[in-house]
């Protein structure tokens, strides 16, 4: 409001110079193009990064399956671990020896974190594994990845209003700049007996 307001007072006023008008124009196109370029910028970003993220949840939905595993025994002077893809962050794991069958019909056995506070040999729990039975990370849920994308768009559209806000803020830094480079040259011209009685001013 400030830049249609600047635009308006130096429209007709005498004092008006014209670094003071293309400063107030400067104002008002930065303004508008954060209240119109930006959302848009936020939408298409935070869209494509829904598309591919979604795609990306319907590849490792096909691509990883869960498996049950056995425990064989737990590994000794492991202590309880947090799980680093639980929600809260809380639920505690085991570190344990376990067998499993792969999708593939294979038998595999390795360390791997149970979600068991206390396991004992032949307690069950599940894990995610390839289709060669190779331990992988839970598969990116639609909702975390639809979270993920609006955090891509808004992040993006913050980013370009303080691109345009800091281009605005060079421009304006550069136009007062010269103005002042401008007063100096013009009290240079002046001379230092400038406004003394019979020096002709």
């Amino acid at each position: 409001m400030r830049a249609i307001g600047g635009i308006w007072r130096w429209r007709h006023n005498p004092l008006r110079r014209t670094t003071d008008l293309v400063e107030a124009w400067v104002a008002l196109t930065a303004l508008l193009l954060i209240l119109l370029v930006a959302p848009v910028v936020g939408s298409v970003v935070g869209a494509v990064a829904q598309d591919a993220l979604q795609r990306s949840v319907h590849e490792q939905h096909r691509s990883r399956h869960v498996v049950t595993a056995t425990v064989v025994r737990k590994v000794d002077g492991s202590p309880l671990e947090a799980d680093p893809e639980a929600t809260s962050g809380r639920d505690a794991r085991s570190r344990v020896v376990a067998g499993w069958t792969a999708p593939d019909g294979t038998t595999r056995q390795g360390r791997v974190l149970a979600s068991l506070k206390t396991p004992h040999r032949g307690d069950r729990f599940e894990i995610w594994t390839d289709a060669h039975g190779t331990l992988v990370a839970r598969p990116l849920d639609s909702a975390t990845a639809t979270t993920h994308a609006v955090l891509a768009g808004f992040g993006a559209a913050l980013l370009t209003a303080g691109t345009v806000e800091g281009s605005r803020r060079v421009i304006v830094w550069r136009m007062v700049r010269r103005r002042y480079a401008r007063w100096d040259q013009a009290w240079d011209r002046a001379g230092p007996d400038w406004g003394r009685t019979g020096t002709g001013s």
